[in-house]
């Protein structure tokens, strides 16, 4: 007999409702569900082939232990006493820093991910932190860390009330949405032009989001902050700046006209490719609507300027008034955020606390880039030890850093590494303990992360929507006891981890003047959390601390877990509100409009100006139906127009003599590959346009289905020398590249 259950699509940022059917233990269908109080019944291709992803036959169902240089199945207790037994003697015998975490991007798809990894590398001490945020959207957080003293202060674009959106590198229509949590992306800007509002695309390409456009400008890749700029420029040139009720907390005003004065229109039209009347009218038209925000997003990030174009997205929304009130960019407020503090200055936002051993890399966040793990390993230096073990959890850097193949021969040369993953994929192979969580059907999800990023505030929780397979490890324990296992306690009860967590949280609580609980006891409090399971008393806890919550019996009417799971369909807490000062941690107390690494950045920017590559430029792209590369062994979201083809215009393509379909070889600093060229005016002449998350060709993997269409590795393109360099970030578009039919030969690239 069937059944349904409700769960949270773990899939993308998004973060639709869904109604799945069961049979048995198996996930039939997957529906959008109706009564969810953020997505309203909307789905995705991703979300109804929920049942396909989470029965894959090619996920790991015991956990894999390598022997006689074989990955072999094996018991739980085997794979933890493999991990201690590996992982222990290299931070003994070199210290911490040789053990390399490296976290992947659907970390943040899951409860466990979202609460474990920050214990595992604490209780390491370790520095070596590699995570996939250096390949995607780090410059965001470290402009939000710059201008707000806190990295994950990142204000969103009101969707729903918006009256003028710009957007920039994003392509919401096929991502879902990224740094802006959005259940139908597409229909609200469709409602968007409903109501007279206006839509502007840039991006090279003329996406399915351009397509829907009032306005669709094919920038030259990499010019964003160029564009940006020079916008900032108008606006004072042409005395339309008004922040309105945020000039009290700006800080750096004056000096912000001087600041961009060599970015005129004139100036940046040649390096844009777009001319300087509709630069002009773009600054204009932002100026004069009732309300506007601007939004950017992957493209803008992965440039040589992404902290830069990143910083003055957030400057065009302060110069407009346009931050922090509705219909502009807010900043949401999640039901597991902490405690509200008062408003007043904070520690503020460092960056270049320690660098990166062979290259010297600052990090940022607490993060290295990750485009220099491989250095990290294969190159000894007199700074330090190399990385002698790795551990990674949801992380595939092999197919999502630059230069795969050299990173490939790393792994292969570690003392140990363990592997967190459902996958025998092109990172995981290379593991001596894979460790496989289960399916996602298996496990509870809340959403911590992007509910900090939502269109509207709300919270949601699901219990598991399936009962644990006989043999299966919740992935919450698991992370607990790898921490265990990496910090010299395995064998201790993975309990003693939440334990902990709970006891320094709530000890830390009841002595901040501004909690609910200041002055109570903390075991009495922690006698008090609801959940059955570890990490539902932390979730409970961090309801009841939070700023909605009942404040353990202060508010009544608060939120905690117990109410939560009374509104199985989540509970809706409003839109986004108007919340300056209190978001602001920065030494002055202020939004700080120009703080001295952007500043010192710009000279870099103003060289740009006369920058101008010749021949092709390479961008990536995404596709609706996967989400880098973890969805390719999945027949429901492959083919059409999912594949692994090069997208070249037409005039490049005749002037080239590449025909359609035909295969085409692309060179780049850090390689070469093949693949078949896609003749389309999607895209502007002068670029060319691969997918992310292809190349699942390498020997030792477990992917039936994705090797049947393997496609090819875009980041091999790239040697990962380029960076942002106050980020970290690795430039992955607006790179040169070589184009030729496969029976020309390819010369050096100049």
């Amino acid at each position: 007999m069937s059944r349904t259950a409700l769960r949270i699509c773990p899939l993308c940022e998004a973060t639709c409702g869904l109604t799945l059917t069961i049979e048995g233990t198996a996930v039939t269908h997957a529906r959008g569900d109706r009564d969810d109080v953020f997505s309203k019944g909307f789905i995705c291709p991703k979300g109804a082939s929920f049942g396909a992803v989470d029965g894959d036959p090619d996920r790991l169902r015991t956990p894999l232990v390598r022997r006689d240089g074989e990955l072999r199945e094996a018991t739980w207790g085997e794979a933890f006493d493999a991990v201690a037994a590996g992982l222990r003697p290299v931070v003994e015998r070199y210290g911490p820093n040789a053990v390399g975490v490296v976290l992947g991007n659907p970390n943040v798809h899951t409860m466990a991910g979202a609460l474990y990894p920050s214990v595992l590398i604490a209780g390491l001490r370790t520095r070596s932190l590699f995570t996939a945020s250096t390949v995607d959207q780090m410059p965001k957080h470290v402009s939000s860390g710059l201008l707000y003293g806190d990295a994950n202060a990142i204000p969103v674009p009101d969707l729903d009330h918006t009256d003028h959106l710009l957007l920039i590198g994003a392509n919401p229509l096929e991502s879902n949405g990224s740094l802006c949590t959005a259940p139908d992306f597409p229909g609200k800007l469709k409602a968007l032009k409903a109501r007279g509002g206006t839509l502007t695309v840039i991006d090279p390409r003329r996406t399915r989001t351009a397509k829907l456009a009032d306005r669709h400008l094919a920038i030259r890749p990499g010019t964003d902050a160029l564009l940006l700029a020079a916008m900032a420029y108008v606006l004072f040139e042409e005395d339309l700046v008004d922040p309105g009720e945020l000039t009290p907390h700006l800080q750096g005003l004056t000096e912000l006209p001087d600041a961009v004065r060599d970015f005129t229109p004139e100036a940046v039209a040649a390096a844009c490719d777009i001319d300087a009347g509709t630069i002009r009218a773009l600054a204009r038209e932002l100026a004069a609507a009732p309300t506007a925000a601007v939004y950017a997003r992957i493209g803008s990030c992965t440039v040589p300027h992404g902290t830069l174009a990143s910083w003055l997205v957030d400057v065009l929304n302060i110069l407009t008034g346009n931050l922090d009130r509705p219909g502009g960019a807010l900043f949401p407020q999640a039901a597991t955020d902490k405690t509200p503090r008062p408003a007043g200055p904070g520690h503020g936002f460092a960056l270049a606390r320690w660098h990166s051993r062979v290259s010297r890399h600052p990090e940022a966040k607490g993060e290295l880039p990750i485009s220099a793990l491989a250095e990290e390993i294969d190159t000894a230096t007199e700074e330090g030890e190399p990385i002698r073990a790795v551990i990674a959890v949801a992380a595939n850097p092999v197919l999502s850093v630059p230069d795969g193949d050299r990173l490939d021969k790393a792994l292969d040369s570690l003392d140990f590494m363990v592997s967190v993953d459902p996958y025998l994929n092109e990172t995981s192979r290379h593991a001596h303990v894979v460790l496989p969580p289960p399916p996602p059907s298996q496990s509870p999800h809340h959403d911590f992360a992007f509910n900090t990023l939502a269109v509207r505030n709300q919270v949601r929780y699901n219990r598991p929507a399936v009962p644990l397979e006989p043999g299966r490890m919740a992935e919450t324990e698991i992370l607990a006891r790898l921490t265990l296992a990496a910090t010299g306690m395995h064998g201790a009860d993975p309990a003693a981890v939440d334990d902990l967590v709970i006891g320094q949280t709530l000890g830390k609580a009841v002595k901040e003047a501004h909690s609910p609980v200041h002055g109570r006891d903390p075991q009495e409090l922690a006698a008090q959390l609801a959940g059955v399971t570890g990490p539902e008393r932390r979730l409970d806890m961090m309801l009841r601390l939070g700023p909605y919550g009942d404040g353990f019996g202060v508010r009544p009417d608060g939120l905690n877990l117990e109410k939560l799971l009374a509104h199985p369909h989540g509970i809706d807490l409003g839109p986004l509100r108007p919340r300056l000062p209190q978001p602001l941690k920065t030494a002055s107390g202020k939004v700080e409009l120009l703080p001295r690494p952007i500043a010192d950045d710009l000279p870099r920017l103003r060289r740009a100006l006369h920058e101008r590559p010749d021949g092709l430029v390479l961008v990536g792209r995404r596709h609706l139906r996967s989400n880098n590369s973890w969805m390719h062994n999945v027949p429901a979201l492959t083919g059409g127009t999912n594949r692994c083809t090069l997208h070249i215009h037409p005039e490049d393509a005749e002037r080239l003599g590449v025909t359609d379909g035909a295969p085409v070889r692309v060179k780049g600093a850090g390689g070469e590959v093949t693949a078949p060229a896609e003749v389309t005016d999607g895209v502007r002449p002068g670029v060319v346009s691969l997918p992310h998350g292809w190349g699942h060709d390498r020997p030792g993997t477990r992917l039936n289905h994705a090797l049947k269409e393997p496609g090819v590795n875009v980041n091999q393109l790239l040697d990962g020398s380029l960076l942002d360099p106050l980020s970290g970030n690795a430039v992955l578009n607006g790179v040169p590249v070589e184009v030729v039919p496969v029976a020309e030969k390819i010369t050096a690239l100049t």
